[in-house]
């Protein structure tokens, strides 16, 4: 028997993506942004409000980085999440996290998070169904301790997922199939 669930944002897994933008100051401001994903092969889309001073950033330096949250890490990652960069301007900095100039784009680079897209900004659209930062992805780095054979190993990433349905951070680590194989044994 099925039951009936209240609405909501309710797509699970939701990435925990990490926005990261220099301030005017040129100091490092990162949120947490879980209603984000990839519109195609090398196009980030993120649905963020333009009253986020990340969005302000964006807009002002043109780039941003995104990097997958992890596990090790979930705590500054909520943090990032429920502090405001409008509110506290040494946010990053109480986070005690690290981060360097991107190669690709005029934005930081968390150390501590194993997996980052450098993106130059595209556009910001608003309408009656949503709102939203897109971004063309230049550059993909990922630090060495994730990688196997020079190639990125997912599972050694950690990254987490956010429930909507009981603001839960799950890790999502355990590969359990191939992607375009499994479902050929189906097909006639």
């Amino acid at each position: 028997m099925r039951m009936k669930l209240d609405i909501t944002e309710g797509i699970f897994p939701m990435p925990v993506l990490m926005v990261a933008t220099y301030n005017e100051d040129g100091s490092v401001n990162v949120m947490n942004a879980a209603w984000g994903t990839m519109q195609e092969r090398g196009t980030v889309v993120l649905n963020l409000t333009e009253t986020h001073k990340t969005v302000k950033n964006i807009k002002a330096r043109e780039a941003f980085t995104v990097s997958i949250a992890d596990a090790a890490h979930v705590t500054e990652a909520d943090y990032f999440g429920v502090e405001s960069g409008n509110r506290a301007a040494d946010k990053f900095a109480r986070s005690g996290l690290t981060a360097s100039k991107a190669e690709a784009v005029d934005a930081p680079v968390i150390h501590e998070f194993p997996l980052c897209l450098e993106c130059e900004f595209i556009e910001y659209q608003a309408n009656e169904y949503g709102c939203g930062v897109i971004g063309r992805v230049v550059r993909v780095t990922a630090d060495e301790s994730v990688m196997v054979d020079g190639r990125l190993d997912m599972s050694l990433v950690n990254a987490i997922a956010f429930d909507p349905y009981t603001h839960g951070y799950y890790r999502v680590a355990e590969r359990v199939g191939e992607a375009f194989k499994d479902g050929l044994k189906l097909k006639k």
